[in-house]
């Protein structure tokens, strides 16, 4: 297995380093410079606009972000650049934008929103992307079909399984996608313990990240249960790591 030591070293800015949508918002440019800059990783969450380039958003709905009605899937990259994010100066970026703009700094975790029916090439697109991106970055999905498609669609980018859920139904689903080489998972601290993290934790040594970390709590169970957290609304060195 290759290396994800880079994985687990920094605190990861969940959607960037945003401030709870107040004046700096999520997935947007100015949320990663400010990750960058205070040398935080970054994760981000990436849809097919509909000419088939990856734009940076995290619903595929567009009011609550853009306060524009429809689909992500609906609007072309040009469309989707004239709209502003909460009212702010920053649209809705592309993720080569979000690469140009980070240029390796600091590490990327890309998150593939699946969207049946209108995703069809999403893992290609983002594939194509990352082949010549110089910086550390991975991939993950909470999408199964979406992971089936890692190996083939982005070769040599460290793919992960997003996921919930201490239910046997959802564990066994869960291990049922280590038939697709998953380099790490993102897991819900609020679900931790379970046996699928402990297993491949302990047994595979694989890392585990965990989300969304919102308080002392979470970061403690981060801790104790899995290896870096990705975290929202605070400062991670004002906290107590347990």
């Amino acid at each position: 297995m290759d290396d994800l030591s880079w994985l687990t070293a920094k605190p990861v800015a969940h959607r960037g380093y945003h401030d709870l949508n107040d004046r700096r918002w999520e997935n947007t440019l100015s949320a990663f410079a400010a990750a960058a800059e205070r040398g935080y990783a970054i994760e981000c969450d990436v849809h097919l606009s509909a000419d088939n380039v990856p734009v940076v958003i995290h619903d595929d709905d567009l009011k609550r972000l853009t306060g524009a009605d429809g689909f992500v899937w609906q609007r072309t990259v040009a469309e989707l650049a004239t709209l502003r994010v909460g009212g702010t100066a920053d649209h809705v970026p592309t993720l080569a934008e979000v690469l140009a703009l980070v240029a390796g700094r600091v590490p990327l975790v890309v998150e593939l929103k699946g969207t049946p029916g209108h995703d069809t090439g999403l893992v290609a697109s983002v594939g194509a992307l990352l082949k010549t991106y110089k910086g550390k970055v991975a991939i993950m999905s909470f999408d199964h079909w979406l992971i089936r498609d890692f190996a083939r669609d982005a070769p040599g980018i460290p793919g992960g399984l997003t996921a919930y859920g201490r239910e046997n139904k959802l564990i066994e689903a869960h291990f049922s996608m280590l038939a697709h080489d998953l380099a790490f998972t993102s897991y819900a601290a609020g679900d931790l313990p379970n046996p699928f993290v402990t297993f491949v934790r302990d047994r595979l040594k694989m890392p585990v990240i965990t989300w969304t970390i919102r308080d002392q709590p979470a970061i403690d169970i981060t801790f104790r249960y899995a290896d870096q957290m990705t975290f929202e609304g605070f400062e991670p060195e004002t906290m107590r790591l347990a």
